[in-house]
């Protein structure tokens, strides 16, 4: 039987992903999502390759802040949403 192949965990300066594909997963997300009135900002965090968390922060100050959305997401090389859980639904 052939060893199982594993999928590469990228290291913690992996993490950060590359700005510009994480600045364009934010905008997707928003975009499907809809802009809430008292964003903060968006949290895109690669998990493994293709793979992300992506976190939408709320909050009339940096005290109130909570996490309103949460996703995880699969992604193609151009930042394109292959599939999220659980689903991106309009919300605003």
């Amino acid at each position: 039987m052939p060893p199982q192949q594993q999928e590469k965990r990228p290291t913690d300066g992996e993490r950060q992903g590359h700005p510009e594909l994480n600045g364009i997963l934010g905008r997707h997300v928003i975009h499907a999502l809809g802009q809430p009135g008292d964003l903060l900002r968006v949290q895109v965090q690669q998990v493994w390759e293709g793979h992300y968390r992506v976190n939408v922060f709320v909050g009339v100050d940096a005290a109130s802040v909570k996490v309103a959305h949460s996703y995880f997401l699969v992604a193609d090389r151009d930042g394109n949403i292959v599939a999220s859980t659980p689903e991106i639904t309009k919300r605003y």
